[in-house]
């Protein structure tokens, strides 16, 4: 029997490592040029990439457990109170779920048939994945979540870091912006494709709000570094 793949399997970690890569590669890459353009020493600039790292991190996985266990909460409160409503009322709870099987096409008998059946092997899933939309593959999963975005923010991040202590003085402001933007293209495009998305459009998105992001963070580091 052919098996399918499919993509939904891996929306949840997926989009966590692509935000928490994302950000860590533009946030240490911005905040490297913002106090490079204020003048700053190579110390200071290793240190507040090291600085940006580790808290970046901390934040992205703290965001994301407590986001995604908000969701994982209501899930779990709607499974419970699904669960009630099994028990006192069994009957009326087969027809609303063969009232949805009607709704998508079956005639009632056969949709009767369905609810039954599907009940009689696991009712609460049945109501949880075509009632609710809850499945095994899409439910919160709030450690991953976090462990994902905190490690994927750390790789990203350390990109502009090592660029920034491997690079000579004159030319690091240079390498960073050129190397975070070849990676973030190649981020933004291996993510469009990956969720079988248009691979173009998508670097090209990110390119854009990754450039911007820098030359404001510049900005502000030169004009601000000329006066304090």
């Amino acid at each position: 029997m052919q098996t399918e793949r499919h993509r939904t399997n891996r929306v949840g970690w997926l989009r966590a490592a692509v935000l928490g890569a994302n950000d860590g590669l533009l946030s240490t890459a911005s905040l490297i040029l913002g106090v490079a353009s204020a003048h700053g020493t190579r110390a200071s600039i290793l240190v507040a990439g090291l600085a940006g790292l580790v808290a970046g991190s901390m934040s992205m996985a703290a965001g994301e457990y407590v986001s995604v266990h908000s969701q994982a909460d209501t899930e779990s409160g709607d499974l419970e109170r699904e669960k009630a409503e099994q028990i006192a009322d069994p009957v009326g709870e087969r027809q609303e779920l063969a009232d949805i099987y009607v709704e998508r096409g079956l005639d009632a008998t056969l949709a009767m048939q369905v609810a039954t059946q599907l009940m009689a092997k696991d009712a609460l899933a049945a109501h949880a994945r075509d009632e609710l939309g809850v499945t095994d593959a899409l439910s919160a999963k709030p450690v991953q979540a976090a462990l994902t975005s905190a490690a994927s923010f750390a790789i990203g991040a350390a990109v502009p870091l090592a660029i920034s202590w491997l690079s000579p003085a004159h030319v690091l402001v240079y390498a960073v912006v050129s190397v975070s933007l070849v990676c973030l293209a190649i981020l933004g495009g291996l993510a469009a494709q990956v969720g079988g998305a248009p691979v173009l459009p998508g670097a090209g998105r990110v390119m854009f709000w990754g450039a911007l992001a820098m030359a404001v963070t510049a900005g502000v580091g030169a004009l601000f570094g000329t006066k304090v």
